[in-house]
């Protein structure tokens, strides 16, 4: 079983990249609980952004990739 099969398309990708590092921002204006859940979030957006794997799209069978 493969770990990292892309399941995004690079425009999906892209947009998760921008929101995530919008939400980690959120960091520089105010630390409070809020902020360090909003953080953590991002964090996650990015790290699908940069693998082209999405979790939750595997365990729902979908994928945005084009087909090959």
């Amino acid at each position: 079983m493969k770990l990292f099969i892309k399941n995004q398309s690079k425009k999906e990708r892209i947009i998760r990249l921008i929101i995530g590092l919008v939400f980690i921002s959120s960091l520089v204006y105010e630390v409070s609980n809020l902020t360090i859940v909003i953080a953590i979030t991002g964090g996650t957006l990015i790290f699908n952004a940069v693998s082209g794997n999405c979790y939750i799209y595997r365990m729902l069978g979908y994928s945005t990739c084009p087909v090959d």
